[in-house]
C-alpha cells in the first residue's frame, strides 16, 4: 500500500507523480478526467488536496475499484467501477489512464483505495 497525493488546480485534478515526469511523461497525462475527477471531488470534501493509499492487494479499510473495460492500447488505461466508498453505495465509473500502468506495471483487475484522513 502506497500513498499518492492528488492536487486540484483550478477545476482540474492531477496526481503528484514526479517520477512519471522525470521518465518523459507529460503533466497532461497526470490529469484525472472522465469520472476520476468527480470521485476526487467527493473524496476531498471541498479541499484541493487528497491523499489516497492505493494497492492491488486488499488492505484494512480499503474500498474496491473493479475493472469493467480495458481500453484499446491506443487510448490506454481502463474503465473502473467503485460500488462503495466508506460504506456508502455510490456506483460510480471512472476512467483511469495509462498512468495506471506506470503505477502498477499493468492494468489491474482490482484496485484497493483508502483516503488518508488528516
Amino acid at each position: 500500500m502506497k500513498p499518492y497525493k492528488f492536487i486540484k488546480t483550478g477545476a482540474d485534478w492531477y496526481i503528484d507523480l514526479p517520477e512519471f515526469i522525470e521518465q518523459g511523461g507529460s503533466i497532461g497525462d497526470l490529469q484525472m478526467v472522465d469520472g476520476a475527477d468527480k470521485m476526487l471531488d467527493m473524496m476531498a470534501e471541498n479541499c484541493d488536496l487528497v491523499i489516497l493509499c492505493i494497492d492491488k492487494e486488499q488492505f484494512d479499510g480499503a474500498d474496491l475499484i473493479t475493472l469493467i473495460e480495458k481500453c484499446d492500447p491506443y487510448i490506454g488505461g481502463g474503465y473502473y467501477l467503485m460500488q462503495k466508498y466508506e460504506g456508502k453505495e455510490i456506483n460510480r465509473t471512472m476512467w483511469l489512464c495509462q498512468v495506471t500502468e506506470f503505477v502498477f506495471g499493468d492494468i489491474p483487475l482490482q484496485i484497493f483505495v483508502k483516503r488518508e484522513k488528516s
